[in-house]
């Protein structure tokens, strides 16, 4: 399926995005397509109930914190992962399909009819399998009608691909002016998560690859091969996969812009990959006129050039005939829908059961039309008086940023005064764009709900790659409003706060400010804090890649960075997997960076309070104590080894785990709230501070 990404830069809070997909599992009880769900009970923003106080908090807070909670919430059998986050989540998703099944049934508006349409013929999976593969017949011919290499630009230019292919093409902000948007071309593929999982020799690895090479001949049999074809064209497919693979950026090099930005003139692509027919792709997608386009990784795209110039014409069309099928299996009927589900899901992530139609239909229903259904969302579970009361958080977090970066022992004025600056030029969003996507132009026939989602697809691409030569929209978000999570972008230097996230037990307009501050504010300085870490602090308040450090100040930042690294690096979340301490280092930067200036700005807040309520025991803790739990509590979580084991590889958050005890034990605020003393696990004599 096309991808659309909202910025290469982008920073998200939790996995989402740009990294594995969020698993959003259930405490629902199990449904088919057709049953109606139970409504969810409310979150609880502080919950005594999940607190262990058989463990020592300043042995393992975050056991000390969640362990109760984790005993009480076993990962359910359609997930792979389930905590906090994917309980707001699947919370929001319940609300949100009642208003799409309202639309569906008894629309109100051509909008609600638009979207209540395609959520009702995601549901019909009769539908789907009366019609089998017939959604992906005419790719497949088209495909089996390639008679010259040349010709496979042309057909991954074509709006009836189901894929990106062996790359992705998408706008982007300049990185050196982002006032401008620029297209963008970047490595892709790739059907396993990572470049890794093809070239690592080591025993679990060769058993995933042969489990996927048995996944492939089972999709190339339900497109009409016999066993033999499927598993030649299976080969064919893991050979060239693999190729790609070892021509593709590692994650970690990823994280660096000036690795990724490599503009060149269009015409200079034909230098790049001499075989491959620009000129007919770029007439398939029809993107506006463009003389200039950044390749974010060209060894990749030499490499891609290489291998459709070595591989035969035939396994190269196994290649696209896989890419085809495998993206928009999901939506097929149930027999590819199982088999992608039995590998991508169940033997990658140990997922034991797939997730009910409705949850699957809602979340991409908001995925597709996001600014619409939002819209109502927004009007139902986020009244104007949040909106306001979460602005006056964010702008008592900037003030205890901006008070944390002046009193930087190790900066120099001259860089603080450029930190400062760029603070200073943060953009918040907080709950929902002030302008709406419009979707009218998008046809929703609800007869083949493949087709209804790649014209969803491909209007939402021409949306787009329809920004490239225009000025950057500041108002534009890249996160739908129902979302639980919230990111920063670093070209457009603004911090972005979705209204599916301030809700509890993040955020709640009835708890004491310490659970507030502990939960959302963290977030919230989370975010700000993406500005200054490694990857962030490369771009300036313009937007734009400078390097606004003294090279002293730089020497110090590396080194205080690279502390985090090795503490990090050290975390072990299953038996011989350790963190990559360097695909981590920005989030925890973030984190501990976020809860720093949250304390900070809840230390102001509790001192203009009477004497008395300062330090007043609310539940048996004091403020400082509900800070950090509330802080801990937003990370209960239990993931399945499995699943623990690809997001190593990939994501570039920690575990909640290390993401609450790795945090705690950088901040002596901690040790002092809990009476911990120097040595003990969580207050340990060396720790790592960068802001």
């Amino acid at each position: 399926m096309r991808k659309i990404l909202f910025s290469p830069a982008a920073i998200a809070l939790v996995a989402g995005s740009l990294s594995a997909p969020a698993q959003q599992s259930t405490f629902l009880p199990a449904a088919d397509a057709g049953a109606a769900p139970a409504a969810p009970k409310a979150l609880r923003s502080f919950d005594t109930t999940a607190i262990d106080k058989t463990v020592d908090p300043c042995t393992d807070f975050y056991q000390y914190a969640c362990g109760n909670w984790r005993r009480n919430n076993p990962i359910p059998a359609d997930s792979a992962r389930w905590g906090t986050f994917n309980q707001l989540s699947e919370r929001n998703n319940y609300l949100l399909y009642t208003e799409l099944k309202q639309a569906g049934d008894a629309p109100k508006s051509p909008l609600q009819k638009q979207y209540g349409t395609f959520f009702a013929a995601c549901m019909d999976v009769d539908q789907a399998n009366r019609l089998g593969a017939k959604p992906i017949e005419p790719s497949l011919m088209a495909i089996d009608a390639i008679s010259d290499k040349r010709q496979i630009a042309a057909f991954l230019g074509s709006k009836q691909y189901f894929s990106d292919g062996f790359f992705g093409f998408n706008d982007q902000q300049d990185q050196k002016d982002s006032t401008k948007q620029i297209a963008s071309l970047r490595q892709g593929g790739l059907l396993l998560p990572d470049r890794d999982y093809y070239l690592q020799t080591d025993e679990r690895q060769v058993k995933i690859r042969t489990q996927y090479q048995a996944f492939l001949v089972n999709m190339f049999k339900l497109i009409g091969d016999d066993q033999t074809k499927a598993e030649a064209e299976a080969k064919n497919v893991l050979e060239i996969e693999t190729a790609l693979a070892k021509g593709a950026m590692p994650r970690v090099e990823m994280r660096d812009p000036d690795k990724i930005y490599h503009p060149m003139a269009v015409g200079d692509l034909k230098t790049l990959t001499p075989d491959f027919d620009w000129t007919a792709f770029f007439a398939g997608v029809q993107p506006p006129a463009f003389t200039t386009v950044n390749v974010l990784q060209p060894d990749y795209f030499k490499t891609m050039a290489t291998v459709i110039a070595d591989q035969p014409l035939p396994a190269l069309k196994s290649y696209l005939r896989i890419h085809a099928v495998a993206e928009i299996a999901p939506w097929l009927s149930s027999q590819f829908d199982e088999a992608y589900f039995d590998f991508f899901s169940k033997t990658l992530n140990g997922q034991a059961e797939q997730r009910a139609r409705w949850k699957r239909c809602t979340a991409l229903t908001d995925r597709q039309f996001g600014e619409a259904v939002g819209q109502d969302w927004v009007k139902q579970n986020f009244p104007p008086e949040n909106k306001a009361s979460m602005e006056q958080l964010v702008a008592n977090l900037k003030e205890s940023l901006g008070e944390d970066i002046k009193q930087l022992p190790w900066m120099s004025d001259a860089t603080k005064q450029e930190a400062l600056t760029k603070l200073g030029t943060f953009r918040d969003k907080v709950g929902y764009p002030d302008q709406w996507r419009d979707y009218s132009a998008v046809v929703v026939t609800r007869g083949d709900f493949a087709t209804d989602l790649r014209d969803a697809e491909n209007f939402n691409t021409a949306y787009e790659l329809n920004h490239i030569g225009k000025p950057v929209n500041e108002k534009e978000w890249g996160m739908t409003p129902p979302t639980v999570n919230a990111y920063y972008n670093p070209p457009m230097n603004d911090i972005n706060f979705p209204a599916g996230i301030l809700q509890p037990p993040f955020y709640s307009q009835t708890i004491d400010p310490a659970v507030n501050y502990g939960a959302i504010g963290v977030v919230i300085g989370h975010e700000m804090t993406h500005g200054f870490d490694d990857q962030g602090s490369r771009y300036d308040g313009q937007g734009n890649v400078r390097n606004w450090f003294t090279p002293d100040d730089k020497a110090k930042f590396d080194a205080r960075t690279d502390c985090e690294v090795k503490e990090y690096g050290n975390f072990e979340p299953v038996p011989g997997q350790k963190l990559n301490g360097k695909l981590t280092l920005g989030e925890n930067t973030a984190d501990n960076g976020g809860i720093r200036i949250s304390y900070q700005a809840l230390q102001k807040v509790l001192a203009a309070e009477p004497e008395g309520e300062r330090t007043k025991k609310i539940d048996g803790y004091t403020p400082d104590q509900r800070f950090f739990i509330a802080f801990a509590q937003v990370w209960c979580s239990n993931t399945t080894d499995a699943s623990a084991r690809v997001l190593a590889k990939t994501d570039p958050h920690s575990p909640g785990e290390f993401r609450t005890n790795g945090t705690v034990q950088n901040f002596e605020q901690f040790g002092k709230a809990f009476g911990c003393h120097s040595g003990q696990p969580m207050m340990p004599a060396n720790s790592c501070h960068v802001w």
